[in-house]
This record gives structure tokens, C-alpha cells and sequence, in this order.
């Protein structure tokens, strides 16, 4: 009855699928966790089962490769709300109106199910949803139709409006195990040579399956590294700033960013108290950095501020400079 191909969270996909089974789950479920611990992929396992041949998400049938690879926005059990555009939001025009779906998402909620079916509404990065998409959302959170469950997945809860958030039973995700994680990125082809220095930075997550994400994160550890040890930020700062011609937004971009710097900052605190660190394969610049008289607290309290205000779309230099500044 589970998806052979999504790897860990066995206890949560077992009680969802009883809740399922009892007719029990709720309206409206919140998947909050790690970035790229495959929240998304248990939600959509949900509607996968429903629509496998054998009604068990085998991952073989004609049914489950429909989940498998980029999955359409709309399938007949399953409604995907993304955030989309250089800002990076859920705007109000795919809840509404006709941008997402015919109708709107609202209406589309309210249409009966196909038999045997639910309709999943999946609500995708949703701290990224805008106020008055949010806002529009409220009602139907509150009392969704029968058979309609939305299922809102985010790696930052503490963003969103607290009344989506009280509105929606959390169903909490922890990192994968280093096997785990590592048997996907296996699978997508990286070698045993790269599994310490993989495994350290993913840390239990699969947001480096890319070797191109996987790189620049490393370059933006090394870019932290230098500007913590007094390194111009002209000079350092490269791998930090946004890259106009990706599809991610910029928000998104220098949130990794600063998601990085805290990491690294974690690890010289651990390094000072005799801890196993994470990041053992940069050991020797932590040890620099943990004899140095790096301060701690202001850049991870600028940090966490930062990452805070992101939804706001403030300009990427600045931002990082001020963060830099307080190493």
C-alpha cells in the first residue's frame, strides 16, 4: 500500500493511509518539516493511491507514473497550488480566478469527487501564499466540502498566517536518515566517492539530488567561510547572490543562502563545545573559525530576521550585506 520509490516516514504514511482507510482524516493538514524531506511526495502519495491500478501506489502501473517525474497541476483526484514568478508567491488570482483552473480553486474544491476518490488540494511551499490569497482560503480551510482535503506543505510554518495555521492539524516531518537519503541520491546516479561530503550537507534532506544545487551550495559555504574570516564582501559574495536567470525566486535563492550561513554557525557553536559537528568534511575551517572571535549570536540573530522578512522581497545585496556585516 505504499509507494516503493518514496524512501522514509513510514509512521506518518501508515497513519494517514488507516485515517484514510476510517474515514478519518481531516479537511485540512498541514506537512510541516526540513526543506526536501519529501513532505510533498507523502501528500501526493494520497491521491497516487487512489488513481494506481492496484490501489496500492505500487509505482509501476500507468496510474503511479503520473506522480512520477513533473506531476500535471491538475489530475482527476489531485489540484496543485504553486508559487510561481520572480516573487516567488501564491497570488490570488490562482485561488479566484481562472489562472490555475477553470473556475478557481475554490470552485474546483467544491465539485464532486471522481468515485472512490478524494480531491487533494496541495498546497505547495505555503508560507508562500500572500495575504489576500491566504485570506480567500480562510473559509473553505475552515469547513472544507466532504470529500475535499487540502494538504499545505511548507518548511516554514512560523511564515504563514497563524489563522491558516490553526485552521490545520499539523502532521510534523523530521529529517530522513543519512541511508535513507542516501539510497535516493543513489538512485539518481551520485557515486560512493561523494556520499560523505553529499550526506554532510544534505543532512538528511534531498534538496542537492542536483549536482548543480549541490555545488553552489558548497560554494556558498565556502563564501561564508571567508567573509566570517574578514573577507571583503565584494570579493566573497558571489556564490550568495541570486542568479537572474534561474527559476527559483530571489527570496528562495538567498533563503538557502542564509540557511547555509546558519548551518555553518551551528556547527563552529558544536565545535566549540567538543560536539560532533555535521559539516566534518570543512572540519579545518570550522576549527579556524571556532578558535577565531567570531561572535555568534548577531549574525544568527540577523539571520533568522532575515529569513523572516523574505516574504517581502527585499533587495538581495542589501540584505546580505547587513547579515555580513554582523560576522
Amino acid at each position: 500500500m505504499f509507494d516503493p520509490l518514496i524512501m522514509g516516514h513510514r509512521p506518518i504514511r501508515e497513519r494517514l493511509l488507516d485515517r484514510v482507510n476510517g474515514g478519518r482524516v481531516g479537511g485540512s493538514l498541514l506537512f510541516a518539516g526540513p526543506d526536501g524531506v519529501g513532505k510533498r511526495r507523502v501528500a501526493m502519495e494520497l491521491a497516487q493511491r487512489e488513481l494506481c491500478f492496484r490501489r496500492t501506489a505500487c509505482g509501476e502501473c500507468e496510474g503511479c507514473r503520473m506522480f512520477q517525474g513533473e506531476v500535471p497541476v491538475e489530475l482527476p483526484n489531485l489540484l496543485r497550488i504553486a508559487p510561481e514568478g520572480k516573487a516567488g508567491l501564491i497570488r490570488i488570482g490562482a485561488i479566484r480566478e481562472d489562472d490555475l483552473v477553470e473556475g478557481g480553486v475554490i470552485s474546483w474544491a467544491h465539485r464532486a469527487p471522481a468515485p472512490g476518490c478524494h480531491r487533494w488540494i496541495l498546497v505547495e511551499d505555503a508560507h508562500r501564499l500572500n495575504g489576500a490569497s491566504a485570506n480567500m482560503l480562510l473559509k473553505t480551510l475552515e469547513e472544507p466540502p466532504e470529500g475535499t482535503c487540502f494538504l499545505l506543505v511548507t518548511h516554514r510554518p512560523e511564515a504563514m498566517l497563524p489563522t491558516i495555521r490553526s485552521r490545520c492539524e499539523r502532521i510534523p516531518f523530521r529529517p530522513l536518515s543519512a541511508a535513507d537519503a542516501w539510497a535516493v541520491a543513489s538512485r539518481a546516479g551520485w557515486e560512493e566517492a561523494n556520499r560523505e561530503t553529499w550526506t554532510a550537507l544534505a543532512g538528511g534532506t534531498l534538496r542537492y539530488l542536483e549536482p548543480e544545487a549541490f555545488q553552489l551550495a558548497c560554494d556558498q559555504l565556502e563564501a561564508w567561510v571567508a567573509l566570517a574570516g574578514g573577507a571583503a564582501f565584494t570579493a566573497a559574495a558571489g556564490p550568495l547572490l541570486p542568479d537572474k536567470t534561474s527559476e527559483a525566486s530571489q527570496s528562495e535563492q538567498v533563503g538557502r543562502g542564509l540557511e547555509i550561513l546558519l548551518l555553518l554557525l551551528a556547527d563552529v557553536a558544536r565545535f566549540r563545545e567538543g560536539k560532533t559537528i555535521r559539516l566534518l568534511p570543512w572540519a579545518a575551517d570550522l576549527e579556524r573559525l571556532a578558535q577565531s572571535p567570531l561572535a555568534l549570536e548577531p549574525p544568527q540573530a540577523r539571520a533568522f530576521e532575515a529569513l523572516r522578512g523574505l516574504s517581502r522581497n527585499p533587495a538581495a545585496d542589501s540584505l546580505l550585506r547587513e547579515v555580513a556585516l554582523a560576522l
